[in-house]
């Protein structure tokens, strides 16, 4: 069930992790900014994306979800967070700046799969090199 905004001032820094919230409650908390890009949108142009997908076992708090336009969003579709921010470095250097309400266990998770990612490809690349 949606939280009411009533008491909060909008900016963000009081909306509460565990509560879900609509989609203009997500746009309000995130500027009407797509978390990715940047751009500023309209209801029309923004949708609501899950960091941790809900096909994954993601659910809709508010320290689960955030707004990305909808390019960003169906460029990211299903796919893993960290496969699509790997892929797209903007867009991560985008999310570390903009994603201040995630919850700090799926930025973690996020961090470490790159840095996974990161390192195997690495590895791969290594045994080619000598």
């Amino acid at each position: 069930m949606p939280v009411s905004d009533e008491g909060f001032d909008g900016s963000g820094a009081d909306w509460p992790r565990h509560a879900s919230l609509t989609r203009e409650q997500v746009f309000a908390r995130d500027h009407d900014c797509c978390v990715y890009c940047g751009v500023e949108g309209t209801p029309e142009t923004l949708s609501v994306d899950h960091v941790q997908p809900r096909v994954r076992g993601g659910d809709h708090s508010a320290g689960n979800v955030v707004t990305a336009c909808t390019a960003c969003n169906a460029r990211k579709a299903h796919r893993r967070h960290a496969e699509f921010l790997a892929d797209e470095p903007e867009a991560w250097r985008n999310f570390r700046a903009r994603a201040r309400y995630v919850w700090p266990r799926h930025l973690a998770a996020v961090e470490e799969e790159l840095a996974r990612r990161s390192r195997t490809k690495r590895e791969t690349r290594a045994p080619g090199r000598g």
